[in-house]
């Protein structure tokens, strides 16, 4: 596997057998209790570096005029409850969605047989490898302005009807964009690792969806959180001084917007402090994630009072589409 074929991820990991993970973030000489502490040292989980291993907007474009594809893909559900599939797009259109089972399975997809450029999206959710990549034709480097998002599940987006179809891949594909998700499922805490990452990649824009994973785990109260916020953002600017960069504050939740947590913090005291501290700096851009989606399209399109569907992140694409800009 040529890992420089493959776009959107922090590092590639090869092991012996020839399998690949491409890492979100870059575990080399990481204290994974730093992140993932347990009182329980016998039974680690390692939950920020398990999202860090799934492929969430990792891709290879391709230009080839093969009449099919070959990849063998490892696929485990690990601390996930879900596997998604792999997304094959020809000329910017869906040509074929692979599911994929726990274990390992080769996907072969048909292609048209004619010049055409094909992409190859890895899945959004599970822990995924993959090896024996075969396409005759030649790779095509990734040229559009680099953005990186930052967020939670929603920013992952596990619940999208496949990885192309995630609202960050949709915003990505309509500007024509390189796409970096750092979409982290439940593991959007402000972590330094995350910071230091986003510093030291090139980016034209940056994103940060910040809120609903602090308000699910009471991570800091209204004394800590907008200084949190304030320099995890100061982190970020160090390495990109002039880079425009977009907070936005967690979208309507409407049974949680105005229900205390275990740190006495309703959602909306989240967002009005992940704003305090996002003005510190006067370059950042915010954007109330209320403004996305009122409360009743929330409810209808929300499948579990929280996670949007298939239908509810492609909405979420067409608002951010407009204000991202």
């Amino acid at each position: 596997m040529t890992e420089a074929l493959w776009s959107g991820y922090q590092y590639a990991e090869t092991d012996a057998g020839g399998w690949t993970t491409f890492w979100r973030l870059d575990p080399r000489g990481r204290d994974f209790a730093l992140n993932d502490w347990t009182a329980d040292p016998t039974r680690p989980e390692h939950r920020l570096w398990e999202r860090a291993a799934t492929p969430a907007g990792v891709r290879g474009v391709w230009t080839t005029a093969a009449t099919s594809l070959r990849l063998e893909v490892r696929a485990a559900f690990g601390i996930s409850k879900k596997i998604a599939p792999i997304d094959v797009l020809v000329d910017g259109q869906l040509n074929a969605r692979c599911p994929l089972q726990e274990g390992e399975q080769e996907v072969v997809v048909e292609l048209p047989g004619r010049p055409a450029t094909v992409e190859i999206w890895l899945p959004q959710a599970g822990r995924i490898a993959v090896r024996g990549l075969a396409l005759d034709g030649a790779a095509v480097a990734s040229e559009g302005p680099r953005w990186v998002t930052y967020g939670s599940s929603i920013t992952q987006a596990a619940g999208a009807a496949g990885p192309s179809e995630t609202w960050p891949a949709l915003v990505a594909r309509a500007r024509g964009w390189e796409l970096r998700c750092l979409g982290l499922s439940g593991e959007c805490h402000l972590d330094p690792v995350v910071a230091r990452t986003i510093r030291d990649t090139p980016a034209r824009l940056i994103s940060l969806c910040l809120g609903v994973n602090i308000y699910g785990g009471a991570t800091f109260g209204g004394r800590t959180l907008p200084g949190q916020v304030e320099q995890f953002i100061r982190t970020v600017r160090d390495g990109h001084p002039t880079t425009p960069i977009v907070v936005i504050t967690a979208l309507t939740v409407p049974d949680r917007d105005r229900t205390p947590n275990a740190a006495g913090l309703t959602l909306d005291d989240i967002r009005t402090c992940v704003e305090l501290g996002a003005r510190q700096d006067p370059g950042v851009r915010i954007i109330d994630g209320r403004t996305i989606l009122s409360a009743d399209e929330a409810r209808a399109l929300y499948t579990d009072g929280l996670h949007p569907g298939p239908e509810g992140y492609r909405v979420i694409a067409e608002r951010l589409l407009t204000l991202l800009g």
